[in-house]
């Protein structure tokens, strides 16, 4: 089962979020940029989850 790659940031909804890009998600696969997961603490405010890397996808060519 494949994750979910969410191009936006849930918190601020301006943050695009390509698949090969940097990006946090908990276990439920929430979805936040850098800046937003900082100012979380790494703590997902939807679940109380730990915020981690999410993988990186190779871009579609």
């Amino acid at each position: 089962m494949a994750l979910e790659m969410r191009k936006r940031c849930e918190r601020c909804a301006t943050a695009v979020l390509p698949p090969d890009g940097p990006a946090l998600i908990c276990s439920y696969e929430c979805t936040f940029c850098g800046p937003c997961g900082e100012a979380l603490r790494g703590v997902c405010p939807n679940c109380g989850g730990e915020l981690v890397s999410r993988p990186r996808r190779a871009a579609a060519a």
